[in-house]
């Protein structure tokens, strides 16, 4: 039987991921990986996890949209106000990954509509990512188990849900699922939902693996076919 192995929230940091993969002795062959969202902001080698992604996603990984590639998608569609939002949480790093030059490092600045055209005029290398991202779906479901982002809507069936919802939920997810399945989650990292930064398991069935890597914390995995937790540091 194949492991299911789901990794969330990695927020380039490229050198935790590949170590995080090496102790799990990943086997493209023999696992089923899962990669719920947020592989871009904050830390600093975007560009190149999202390379990695991309090529675990040719060799059989099922890789989903998180908030942060939402945010990033939506900068692009020349509205100050989708670009100020991604700023503000980390996207001046990924986009010098790309090659932007800004002169402005500061996630407080309000760039004047003037700004904003030359700032996020795409360039091949982000486009090509950005066109990829358009293809990762925003959920995976078996048998058992939901791998999303941020979670789901605890009265709407999960076909019907609106993906916003699906990258962004947190509280009404959290106290207010009910489901029969597991839900395996990102998002919010687990010290927010237990004051800790050890994995979280909720009495309603949930399981959060957000380890807070973009603060310095842990990047987890975990085994859902086996209930095994492994990390780096």
């Amino acid at each position: 039987m194949k492991r299911v192995l789901a990794i969330s929230d990695i927020h380039g940091d490229l050198d935790k991921f590949e170590r995080l993969l090496e102790l799990v002795q990943y086997d493209h062959k023999h696992d089923q990986l899962l990669l719920l969202g947020d592989y871009v902001d904050r830390g600093p080698q975007s560009r190149a996890v999202l390379d990695k992604v991309i090529q675990l996603r040719s060799q059989g990984a099922i890789a989903l949209i998180g908030n942060h590639e939402k945010m990033m998608m939506d900068a692009f569609r020349a509205d100050s106000m989708s670009v100020k939002r991604w700023f503000y949480n980390g996207g001046i790093k990924t986009l010098q990954n790309y090659g932007y030059h800004i002169e402005k490092d500061d996630a407080n600045y309000w760039y004047t509509t003037e700004e904003m055209p030359n700032l996020l005029e795409m360039n091949e290398e982000i486009g090509a990512h950005l066109k990829i991202l358009k293809e990762f779906p925003y959920y995976y479901e078996t048998d058992t188990h939901i791998f999303v982002h941020a979670g789901v809507h605890p009265e709407t069936p999960l076909e019907s849900t609106k993906p916003h919802l699906l990258v962004w939920i947190r509280e009404e997810f959290h106290n207010g699922y009910s489901g029969e399945k597991t839900v395996v989650f990102g998002h919010t990292p687990t010290k927010y939902l237990h004051k800790s930064n050890e994995m979280y398991f909720g009495e309603n069935n949930i399981i959060g693996i957000d380890g807070g890597c973009a603060y310095g914390g842990r990047l987890y995995c975990y085994d859902a076919t086996n209930s095994q937790i492994y990390f780096v540091e």
